[in-house]
């Protein structure tokens, strides 16, 4: 029976190669058929309202499923608002949120929301902190009142406190193998200096040294109505919404000092250069940076393009020369990084070691033809696709809008910027992107820091500079 199987099988596979190759050559399209017409993205409408407690409230109704998406965003409360002996707390301080509340312990919280149909978390970035819940629409209020009891009156228990410092250090003794961690790390204060940016990774000592008082007086200082914004998202009316907000949080409240104001970060930077010891290492981990604009710049949106065609896909510039052209590497990106106070420009790979120096040669060479020569219309048509693509397929799921509409607002872009982004990019020309391109990706005004084995890739690097070697 096996072989009759088998027999039937292969004789299939034959027939369907006869019947292709009987096919005659002219009737076989000559190419790929034309892209149909872009489609514009759909803007939907954004209620926008603000409690009297400085509280911002932007509701986004859809229908479709029945789920309700939440997000409450607090601005200068991520990685950016740390001292600069508490790096990366602001991640200690997001996770353990919904760790305990003055009502409920984390089974507790937790069990509730799965009754909802949903869940609630929090993390941090460099400009803020993002608690995210959801739930099934029947449970929108149910959620909010469990959202706001984890925002507003975490307990921050000593058990989960200790836990979550032994798994914050374990994490951390993991990472600091990583090459990319250490460049990343390095490459980040080369950019920013002193700035609060340029220490947003963790230290032990930090990690060790925060206590539930300390967790407790930063959350006082950090969670204040008048830097948070609430974006609701799903099969909810608007109406509705605005109750379900006024009712949790509308009695919200601030109390004693806020923290400071981040300050604005440096556009400038003397480039320096590092070789960070990795003794046996097979590969270079590299980083070239400097320091770049904020998100809500003028050349914001040039530079976004910009950084696409340039190292933002598999088919940008330095990928397709590193990685297809040269086979340097399995991935190579470039482009910038967009904050509230500041951005920066960084490039990246791992490269075997004996092309460590070409890789840097070929990285220098991008930068400066894509800052020289105008990008082709065919080029320039692709990435913008690409982008506009990319764009919404990622904001397709409510979840993704109300998530898009917090971040971008934590950086300091309006709710327009929504549905603007896509037909901005459209109108970027060749010339702005050549011109931003010879602004930002300078070759001279790059940082190199380079992971590796110094004794396989120091000489490579001397035609790049003098490097400082170090274990850090």
């Amino acid at each position: 029976m096996k072989q009759l199987m088998l027999t039937m099988i292969v004789g299939a596979l034959f027939a369907h190669s006869a019947q292709a190759a009987d096919v005659p050559k002219e009737t076989m399209p000559a190419a790929m058929p034309a892209y149909a017409k872009d489609k514009p993205l759909p803007v939907p409408h954004i209620g926008k309202k603000t409690l009297s407690n400085g509280l911002q409230v932007w509701i986004v109704p859809r229908t479709g499923i029945p789920r309700v998406d939440m997000v409450l965003a607090v601005r200068d409360a991520g990685f950016a608002a740390d001292d600069a002996k508490h790096p990366g707390f602001a991640e200690l301080l997001a996770g353990l949120l919904n760790e305990g509340t003055a009502k409920r312990d984390s089974r507790a919280i937790a069990e509730a929301a799965q009754g909802m149909g949903g869940s609630v978390a929090a993390g941090a970035s460099a400009d803020g902190i993002s608690v995210q819940a959801s739930a099934l629409a029947s449970q929108a209020g149910p959620m909010m009142q469990l959202l706001a009891e984890v925002a507003r009156t975490p307990s921050f228990p000593d058990n989960e406190v200790a836990l979550a410092k032994a798994n914050a250090l374990q994490t951390l003794r993991v990472s600091e193998t990583q090459p990319r961690f250490r460049a990343e790390r390095a490459i980040s204060r080369a950019i920013y200096g002193d700035h609060p940016y340029g220490h947003m990774t963790p230290t032990a000592e930090a990690i060790e040294s925060t206590t539930q008082e300390l967790l407790r007086g930063e959350h006082a200082k950090r969670f204040r109505p008048e830097r948070a914004l609430l974006v609701i998202t799903g099969r909810i009316k608007e109406a509705d919404a605005l109750k379900l907000a006024q009712k949790a949080f509308g009695d919200w409240k601030a109390s004693g000092p806020a923290t400071a104001e981040v300050p604005k970060a440096t556009a400038t930077a003397k480039p320096v250069h590092l070789l960070l010891e990795r003794g046996g290492s097979v590969q270079s981990t590299l980083r070239l940076g400097s320091p770049g604009i904020a998100a809500t710049s003028a050349d914001q949106i040039p530079l976004r393009l910009t950084s696409t065609i340039l190292g933002g896909g598999f088919s940008s510039r330095v990928n397709i020369k590193l990685r297809e052209e040269k086979g340097y590497t399995y991935g190579a990106s470039a482009g910038a990084r967009l904050l509230r106070e500041g951005g920066s420009i960084v490039g990246g790979a791992d490269v075997r070691n004996e092309v460590t120096g070409a890789a840097l040669t070929e990285y220098f060479n991008e930068y400066k033809r894509i800052g020289a020569d105008l990008v082709s219309a065919d080029e320039m048509k692709m990435h913008k696709r690409y982008v506009a693509g990319g764009y919404l397929l990622s904001n397709q799921m409510q979840r993704a809008v109300a998530n898009t509409l917090a971040a971008n607002w934590l950086v300091g872009l309006p709710a327009e910027f929504l549905g603007q982004y896509v037909p901005l990019i459209e109108k970027v020309t060749p010339e702005q992107v050549r011109d931003v391109a010879k602004k930002y990706f300078a070759p001279e005004n790059q940082s190199i820091v380079v992971v590796g084995d110094s004794k396989a890739v120091g000489e490579q690097l001397k035609a790049y500079g003098d490097f400082t070697v170090t274990d850090k």
